[in-house]
């Protein structure tokens, strides 16, 4: 569960692209539609009326990687996206075994069970996956921020918020989002190139290269599995949405400064 951005690098004179998917926006656009096929009886797919309701979010989120990954100014804003990046892989674990607390809180609840197993089974393929980027770093000559990029912080606060607050099942859509967004196998290789950094500055990207699209394919099993009442499939959509929209505005904030935010 990780938000490692995936786009190509930018071509000279590309336009960095502004998100303009508001809170407002998101909630109506994960609330409209209908939850069945053409005939109007067959049930869509939860994963497919996800991915669905994501697809316009897709284009603003590579421009904005692509921005982020332009030549000028590349082995700073590397390095900082690294720091950016630890505080929110650090708390994939953390967030997902409060998932599984809380679904085991909720006996009676019959999806409880299966999502609880996946969040467990998730939170050991994602554990010390914070540590490769601290070696990363250390690679590359540099360490963890000293103060946390505060849209990092809202991303994984709000999960917490969600969790706590709405249900459990809603970081599905956060998950969604950061696993559909893994590195492209070829994006390390360019980078070690670009920046000169050392080939050990990379082992993050390399490694969710080959793993992210497998959890993917596993989140969507369990969203088809769990068949969520149209009240959570809204939840799970409004949350990915909204991560959508964070996501874009921290590799914004990047790509802006090589230094990170002001």
């Amino acid at each position: 569960m990780n938000a490692l951005a995936t786009a190509a690098p930018a071509a000279p004179g590309s336009a960095t692209v502004t998100p303009d998917t508001t809170a407002a926006g998101v909630t109506a656009e994960a609330t409209t539609g209908s939850a069945t096929a053409a005939t109007g009886t067959t049930p869509v797919p939860a994963s497919l009326a996800l991915r669905t309701k994501l697809a316009p979010t897709a284009p603003v989120l590579r421009a904005a990687t692509a921005a982020l990954w332009r030549p000028d100014g590349l082995r700073p804003r590397y390095v900082r996206y690294l720091a950016a990046m630890h505080p929110l892989v650090r708390a994939s674990v953390p967030l997902l075994l409060r998932a599984a607390e809380r679904c085991a809180e909720r006996p009676d609840d019959p999806a409880a069970r299966l999502l609880a197993a996946y969040f467990l089974r998730h939170a050991e393929e994602e554990r010390d996956h914070d540590a490769w980027l601290l070696d990363d770093l250390a690679a590359a000559g540099a360490g963890p921020a000293a103060v946390p990029h505060p849209i990092a912080v809202e991303l994984a606060g709000a999960q917490y918020y969600r969790i706590e607050h709405e249900h459990p099942v809603a970081l599905l859509g956060y998950i969604a989002v950061l696993e559909g967004h893994a590195p492209g196998p070829r994006l390390a290789d360019h980078l070690a190139g670009a920046t000169g950094l050392p080939e050990a500055a990379f082992r993050t990207l390399r490694e969710h290269a080959e793993l992210d699209g497998g959890h993917l394919d596993d989140l969507y099993r369990v969203l088809d599995a769990l068949a969520p009442a149209p009240a959570r499939q809204t939840a799970v959509a409004v949350n990915a949405l909204h991560t959508a929209n964070l996501l874009t505005r921290l590799f914004l904030s990047l790509a802006e400064h090589p230094g990170g935010p002001r």
